[in-house]
């Protein structure tokens, strides 16, 4: 895989990822500065194992990839809502 498709990739699931964070954390608009940059840090931490496991599960199992896609993001998604609660209370 060429890298501007990783970057293509690696877009589009940061995208889905904050996406996802900002509709499973209800109290995203009172975190701070710092807390969204924490979270933030946090998924970009766990970004290139993510997308790691991503390609290894596509390239495994073509069939089901956009299941992989979903579950790559959900993984960050899941990093920053976590980092979120932990700085927020």
């Amino acid at each position: 895989m060429n890298t501007a498709a990783i970057d293509t990739l690696g877009g589009k699931l940061s995208e889905t990822a904050l996406r996802l964070v900002i509709n499973l954390y209800p109290n995203i608009r009172s975190a701070t500065n710092a807390e969204l940059d924490a979270a933030c840090a946090a998924m970009r931490a766990m970004a290139r194992s993510t997308v790691d496991e991503l390609l290894a599960a596509a390239q495994s199992a073509p069939g089901v990839s956009h299941l992989a896609f979903q579950s790559a993001a959900l993984t960050l998604a899941h990093e920053g809502v976590r980092v979120l609660r932990a700085g927020c209370r």
